[in-house]
């Protein structure tokens, strides 16, 4: 894995969710900044860096899939790249394609497990 610590942008609605998310981030040496939707995010997004996004899919006021085509649609004009990993707890088997056509790098299914993210984090930062 990178041995650098990564600024992770964790857009979560579900208390519960949000803390094992930092937990499981503070024990892989990594940084969290949780926000509850989809507008949240956006509004974190243009005022912080982040190295990696873990977007929740079904979220409040605006889901995941909403608020990573933004994401896209903002990097058209700005030429860069922010890593965006899909959490979902509703898994279906077509999950990981439907997310990769919509622009996200990586897909974790929740319950979230340490070890998977570890090395979804690993994978669509190389």
């Amino acid at each position: 894995m990178t041995h650098r610590s990564l600024k992770v942008l964790v857009a979560e609605d579900n208390t519960i969710n949000q803390r094992l998310a930092i937990a499981m981030l503070t024990a892989l040496g990594h940084t969290g900044v949780v926000v509850g939707d989809g507008q949240k995010a956006l509004k974190c997004l243009a005022k912080l860096q982040f190295d990696v996004v873990l977007m929740d899919v079904m979220m409040p006021l605006m889901d995941g899939l909403e608020a990573l085509a933004a994401i896209r649609l903002e990097e058209q004009s700005s030429g860069m790249h922010l890593p965006v990993i899909m959490a979902t707890a509703h898994v279906e088997p077509g999950d990981r394609a439907r997310f990769k056509r919509a622009g996200a790098d990586g897909y974790v299914a929740k319950p979230i497990d340490q070890e998977q993210l570890r090395a979804e984090l690993l994978r669509v930062l190389t």
